[in-house]
C-alpha cells in the first residue's frame, strides 16, 4: 500500500510537470489570454481517470496554481485587475478551471468501453473548464464586450450584428462565451483525439485502465 501511494504521488508529480511543459507549446494564442496548446489537459485527465475524481481534482488544482504562477510571471494575465478581482481570477480562472479537468474519470465503470468512457469524461471535464472561464470572463471582463465587438477591434458585420442585438448583461455573456469558446472548443477536440489515440496503444491503455 505504501509503495502504491508513493507510485501514485510520483506519477502525479511527473504528469503535472508534463502538463505544465505542454502548456508552453502553443498552437494558437489569443491576444487577451487563452490559447490552444499541445494536449496540455491530457496528463491531468489521465490522472483523473487512473486514480479517480477526488485525486484528479487535487492534481488539477495543483496544476492550476502552477498555471497561475506562470501566468503571473510570463504574461500580462492579471493586467488591469487589482485587489479582490485578482483573487477571484486566480480562484475561478486557474484553481477551479484546471481542477475540474481531473473529473475526467466520471464515467469510468458506468460506460463499459473505457475508450468511450474516458473520451466522454474528457469532453465533459473540458466543457466544465470552459464554464469556469465563461463565468470569469463574464464577471471580470464583461465590461470590455462593447469595445471587443466594436469597429476598432473587429471591424466587421459580425461585431455590428452582436452590438445591435445584445447589450448590458447579455452582451457580456455573449462576449465571454465567444471569446473563451474560440480557444477552449478546439482545445477540447484536440484533447479528445489525444485520449482516443493513447487508449488505442495497448500498454498505455492497460496502465490507464488498471
Amino acid at each position: 500500500m505504501k509503495n502504491r501511494n508513493t507510485l501514485r504521488l510520483v506519477t502525479s508529480g511527473v504528469f503535472i510537470a508534463l502538463s505544465s511543459v505542454l502548456s508552453l507549446i502553443i498552437i494558437f494564442k489569443l491576444p487577451y489570454g487563452g490559447s490552444i496548446t499541445l494536449l496540455s489537459m491530457l496528463p491531468i485527465m489521465v490522472l483523473g481517470y487512473m486514480y479517480g475524481i477526488k485525486w484528479g481534482l487535487l492534481c488539477g488544482a495543483v496544476y492550476g496554481i502552477v498555471q497561475a504562477l506562470l501566468g503571473a510571471s510570463m504574461s500580462s494575465a492579471f493586467a488591469g485587475l487589482t485587489g479582490f478581482n485578482v483573487v477571484l481570477m486566480v480562484l475561478i480562472d486557474y484553481i477551479v478551471a484546471f481542477a475540474v479537468i481531473g473529473t475526467s474519470g466520471m464515467f469510468k465503470g458506468k460506460i463499459k468501453n473505457d475508450t468511450i468512457a474516458f473520451s466522454v469524461g474528457g469532453a465533459v471535464s473540458g466543457f466544465l473548464r470552459l464554464l469556469a472561464h465563461f463565468i470569469s470572463g463574464f464577471i471580470l471582463w464583461g465590461s470590455y464586450a462593447e469595445w471587443f465587438f466594436g469597429v476598432d477591434n473587429m471591424n466587421n458585420a459580425f461585431g455590428n450584428t452582436i452590438l445591435t442585438n445584445f447589450s448590458g448583461t447579455s452582451l457580456a455573456m455573449v462576449y465571454s462565451i465567444i471569446y473563451n469558446g474560440s480557444y477552449m472548443i478546439p482545445e477540447i477536440i484536440i484533447t479528445v483525439i489525444g485520449i482516443i489515440a493513447i487508449m488505442n496503444i495497448k500498454p498505455l491503455r492497460k496502465q490507464i485502465v488498471g
